[in-house]
């Protein structure tokens, strides 16, 4: 099953079991997948949703520290409830072991020799962690990688 169809079955789960909070947030997702169809004109695949639910992770998480800092903990406990239901349709996290590992692949594959090449590494490394790993944590330990 898609990505996809497997959104919108648990869309039609939550409407029958009247779960307001998933509901709500699986309609934001659909909404975001059809407005990147429609900006785009094409149909988008599981690595393409995957891409729309990433950046929907890292408003929410970035939203969540902004009302924490604000006072607003009722604002935060929602973003935090709509993070655990996007997260859960994007793949498994790798651990940091994991990402230390395709770290050293990707600077030992492109050849990187400094921080000049960091464009380079991240290119390789952005389609085998997205989703997977906050992007901006992998770009900080590239940069701790390539200026050691």
């Amino acid at each position: 099953m898609s990505l996809k169809a497997r959104i919108q079955e648990d869309m039609k789960a939550a409407m029958r079991a009247g779960d307001k909070a998933r509901l709500g947030t699986i309609r934001l997702i659909m909404a975001a997948v059809k407005q990147r169809e429609v900006d785009e004109r094409i149909a988008l695949n599981d690595a393409q949703i995957v891409e729309v639910l990433d950046k929907m992770a890292k408003q929410r998480r970035e939203s969540i520290t902004q009302y924490r800092d604000a006072g607003r903990e009722d604002l935060a406990q929602k973003e935090e409830t709509e993070l655990a239901i996007i997260q859960s349709y994007l793949p498994a996290a790798l651990s940091d072991a994991e990402i230390d590992a395709l770290i050293a692949r990707a600077i030992e594959e492109t050849g990187a020799g400094g921080m000049r090449d960091m464009g380079k590494v991240m290119a390789w490394l952005k389609p085998r962690v997205q989703g997977r790993a906050d992007m901006a944590q992998v770009s900080a330990k590239v940069k701790a990688a390539l200026s050691s």
